[in-house]
This record gives C-alpha cells, sequence and structure tokens, in this order.
C-alpha cells in the first residue's frame, strides 16, 4: 500500500495496540474493586490487536478478522505465502505492509509477521470500513494480482531447456515436411 494509506493505516492500529502487563493488571484491579463494590459488568476487555501466525490463522478461519496486515519483509517468505490465499477463500480484507519492525512495535514486540484486528470502537468504524475496502480493492479482488503472482519470468536453464525442446519440434516439423514432399 502507499505510503499515505500505510499511515493512516497505522495511525488506526496505534489506538488498538495490546495492553502492557502494567496496564493490563492496573485494569483488571479496577474491575476487581468494581465487582467488589457490587457494581455488575467486569468483563470491558478492549478491543485489541492480535498478532502471532498460528493465531491470526485461527481468526481468519473462524471469520473474526475484520483487517489482517501482513508484512512483506517475512523470513522465510513461506510463513505468510499462503495467508493472503486464506483470506482471500475466507473473504477477510488483508494488506500488505512494509515493514515487519513496525508491526512488531504496534503490539510491543521487536517484529511481528502478520497482526489482525478483530473489531474497533464506535468512532473508528468508518476508518476500518474505509480500510476494508481498500483492502479488498487492491488485493482480495484484484485479479491482475492473482496473474501476475511469482513474475512469471522463468529462469536461464528453463528458458535455454525450452528453447532447445522448440528447436527440436521445429527440426521434427522440417524432417516431416521434407518426407511428405517425396
Amino acid at each position: 500500500i502507499g505510503k499515505n494509506e500505510a499511515a493512516g493505516v497505522f495511525k488506526l492500529l496505534n489506538n488498538y495496540r495490546p495492553e502492557t502487563t502494567a496496564a493490563k493488571k492496573q485494569r483488571q484491579r479496577g474491575d476487581a474493586a468494581a465487582a467488589a463494590k457490587g457494581k455488575g459488568k467486569t468483563a470491558n476487555v478492549p478491543y485489541q490487536l492480535k498478532f502471532g501466525l498460528k493465531h491470526v490463522t485461527t481468526l481468519v478461519e473462524e471469520k473474526k478478522a475484520s483487517i489482517v496486515l501482513i508484512a512483506c519483509d517475512v523470513d522465510p517468505i513461506e510463513l505468510v505465502l499462503w495467508l493472503p490465499a486464506l483470506c482471500r477463500k475466507m473473504e477477510v480484507p488483508f494488506l500488505i505492509v512494509k515493514d515487519k519492525a513496525r508491526l512488531g512495535t504496534l503490539v510491543h514486540q521487536k517484529t511481528a509477521a502478520v497482526v489482525a484486528l478483530t473489531g474497533v470502537n464506535k468512532e473508528d468504524e468508518a476508518k476500518l470500513k474505509i480500510f476494508q475496502e481498500l483492502g479488498l480493492e487492491k488485493f482480495n479482488k484484484n485479479a491482475e494480482l492473482m496473474r501476475k503472482w511469482g513474475g512469471g519470468i522463468m529462469g536461464l536453464k528453463t528458458q535455454a531447456k525450452l528453447d532447445k525442446r522448440a528447436k527440436a519440434v521445429a527440426a521434427e516439423d522440417a524432417k516431416k515436411a521434407a518426407s511428405l514432399k517425396r
């Protein structure tokens, strides 16, 4: 995605960073104190970014992910190579972003290969909808992107082998044509 679009996505996702352990403890203490005073509802866990390949895969398979961000510089690439196909199959919008370190900073880690957002607050629903449509348009339903998957350029050895095969077929055709003329 472009620089401006990426900035907008990261600005939105920055609001849904997972809690640090200290913030989680403080929230749980507040909930426990509220429960002790007799106030009802104690389970008010805010929406958060989910990360980790296995966890995000489960969210996509269960169609719980609203949007998935995949880093382009994952090494080995085979770790996330199949994820766009899964997202297309399950109709979950995905975006490919520039840096796994950027994704990592969102979730208080060094790096993260993929992150998923399961939901947003009411005030951010419009922004999320825009980014979902962007993902669907640029990646999920982009037939041109699927056709050019892999680049379509063969290696030198394969090109030489195909040239040799084409010459052999041409020579065979020439022999057949010569034998038919006799």
